[in-house]
């Protein structure tokens, strides 16, 4: 009996990453989308999220499905630019509001201490982007579970980008 309990927790330890990032149940991407409707100013339906994660942490972008949307991109980087100001100072409110507090990595990102994660906005010809990179190991794992946790929630309006993702790409 001890032995098939052992080979139990050996196969879900194995399995389990493989389904870390796979996309909600329709009922939390609805949920999900709901609240971040009152969160986001800019429509998902014409945006892509993309993340990247990287050695340092991970990049989060925001570009418009169409690069002549003026307004979806000034309504991106009105957004992502507020929340790199928030998320530099340790407020992490907004992702809790929309994902709920025991989102994977929040936890983590929320107790690291003031520039223990450098946090860099950027504007982007159709969107912007938001950089992650810290050297503690334990909070580019955050950044990478917080990212993936962000991948189930935003299935319908998200993609995994580029592994190490220094580059920017469209759908």
């Amino acid at each position: 009996m001890n032995n098939y309990l052992i080979v139990l927790g050996w196969l879900i330890f194995l399995i389990t990453p493989v389904f870390a990032a796979e996309p909600a149940s329709e009922q939390r991407l609805d949920e999900v989308a709901e609240r971040g409707s009152h969160v986001m100013p800019f429509d998902l339906e014409k945006t892509t999220h993309i993340f990247s994660k990287t050695d340092t942490g991970g990049i989060q972008q925001v570009i418009a499905k169409d690069q002549s949307d003026s307004e979806q991109i000034s309504l991106i980087r009105l957004h992502l630019s507020q929340i790199a100001e928030e998320f530099q100072q340790g407020d992490y409110f907004n992702p809790e509001r929309i994902h709920g507090a025991a989102m994977p990595g929040l936890a983590e990102l929320k107790a690291a201490g003031p520039g223990q994660v450098k946090i860099v906005y950027r504007e982007l010809p159709d969107g912007a982007e938001i950089t992650y990179a810290t050297h503690i190991e334990k909070l580019k794992r955050a950044i990478h579970h917080w990212f993936d946790a962000q991948l189930s929630d935003h299935a319908r309006h998200a993609v995994p980008g580029h592994p190490h993702g220094s580059g920017h790409h469209h759908q």
